[in-house]
């Protein structure tokens, strides 16, 4: 891999051509933050598709992708005299900083080269903030994130609301957690869980679909809660779902077009042989990779 100097090196070139491109390209020159926007999330959802692939050749290609528009958005801050990309890697690195106390002394905020605290024999941070575990870690987070002069005011606030909403239930049940909101036994959410199924069932039975719209984001709801309670990540275990699903479709769909029969006319008895096809093939093919 490369040494300090030149990953320091590669990231002043890339500055550089963005510099060049900025001034020189005619694309590159007419870009604002509002025209960027839109490919900012679209580059983000790519980087997340091969993060959940584990294509490590696209995940290095989407961090560039990504990096670009960071940079790109840093660029424009300084040509408006409001910021450059160094005040973006300071106040991440101050925040980093600040957030540690366990790591770091608070006088180290805002130093050039920020010495950690000194570590004893096991490993932990010593004479400052004694977390040791990642749960107390995460605690004194949400708390140290209240304190800070341009912080979150109130625990949820943290939380974009333009997170999707599987994301979004994750985040607020995760930061409810972290100032001790939150069951004492794992195991005690199966009973809201089913609590809450078996009003939703009620309310589709009325036909109420209004009632039903709302219990339906209740159960959901605590099935992530659930999820997060046994450490499972629910927008993964999804989108896993959702490629499993695409994977067996397309194997039905492929033989339909084979067998010059389109789906539409296809029995589901005939589907749902193909379905099982396609699963058993799966099965047999993790096997032999174990």
């Amino acid at each position: 891999m490369h040494t300090r100097e030149e990953k320091m090196e590669a990231f002043g070139r890339y500055l550089d051509v963005l510099d060049t491109l900025r001034e020189k390209c005619p694309w590159d020159r007419k870009q604002t933050n509002e025209s960027l926007r839109p490919n900012t999330i679209e580059e983000t959802f790519e980087l997340c598709d091969a993060l959940i692939k584990n294509e490590v050749a696209e995940i290095c290609k989407e961090l560039g992708d990504v990096l670009l528009h960071i940079c790109f958005y840093a660029k424009i801050g300084d040509e408006k005299g409001q910021f450059d990309m160094a005040d973006v890697c300071n106040r991440s690195a101050d925040k980093l900083i600040f957030r540690h106390p366990h790591v770091y002394h608070p006088s180290q905020v805002g130093a050039k080269n920020p010495k950690p605290l000194p570590y004893g024999e096991d490993g932990d941070a010593k004479d400052f903030a004694d977390a040791k575990t990642v749960g107390e870690v995460l605690q004194n987070w949400e708390q140290i994130k209240l304190k800070e002069k341009d912080g979150n005011k109130r625990v949820l606030s943290g939380v974009p609301s333009a997170l999707p909403s599987l994301i979004k239930a994750y985040r607020i049940q995760d930061k409810a957690r972290n100032v001790g909101f939150d069951w004492e036994d794992r195991g005690d959410v199966w009973t809201k869980v089913h609590e809450e199924l078996d009003e939703l069932r009620a309310e589709l039975e009325k036909g109420d679909k209004e009632r039903s719209t709302e219990e339906l984001g209740d159960f959901l709801f605590s099935i992530i809660n659930a999820a997060r309670l046994y450490k499972l990540n629910p927008d993964n275990a999804l989108e896993r779902t959702n490629q499993k699903f695409i994977r067996r479709f397309n194997y039905i769909e492929d033989h339909s077009i084979k067998a010059g029969k389109p789906l539409t006319e296809m029995t589901l008895e005939e589907m749902d042989a193909l379905w099982n096809e396609a699963k058993k093939q799966e099965k047999t093919k993790e096997e032999e990779s174990e």
